[in-house]
């Protein structure tokens, strides 16, 4: 596979706006290793190489175990994860596909008595800025390195 398009220079005020975004989550209250847990387990889904090997890298760097981070696709069948990770996945696997079931009450009721309103908007916002980065990256074939 080739790279299609570098979407950094061709148009840099639209990924300012994203990076915006990227700084005012890594402002907020949220564990590091839960964003990052959430992150990968959107990319998963989203099968985004690019942010794939970004976010096991900077999760690991964090100090996420190898562990934790090879299970987070079966997350259900593991004891891994707290209560609190545990809803913040299924939100983010009803979030990243939507257009499945359109958020079912029951991802809802998991993940409100865990999170407090603030932190659903930033948890919301790290699902919804991932897939955005992941839908850049898998249109223009963004490549690790």
């Amino acid at each position: 596979m080739q790279t299609r398009l570098d979407f950094y220079t061709a148009d840099p005020a639209i990924m300012k706006a994203l990076l915006g975004v990227e700084n005012q989550i890594a402002k907020g209250s949220l564990d590091i290793l839960l964003k990052e847990l959430v992150r990968l387990r959107a990319s998963q889904i989203n099968g985004c190489a690019f942010c794939l090997d970004m976010h096991v890298t900077d999760a690991m760097k964090a100090g996420e175990s190898s562990r934790r981070l090879a299970t987070v696709a079966a997350w259900r069948e593991t004891p891994f994860f707290s209560d609190r990770e545990r809803a913040a996945l299924e939100w983010t696997e009803a979030l990243t596909l939507v257009a499945h079931d359109h958020v079912p009450d029951a991802a809802w009721e998991a993940v409100r008595p865990h999170f407090s309103d603030a932190e659903l908007m930033e948890l919301t916002a790290v699902i919804t800025s991932i897939n955005s980065w992941n839908r850049f990256a898998i249109a223009f074939r963004k490549m690790p390195v």
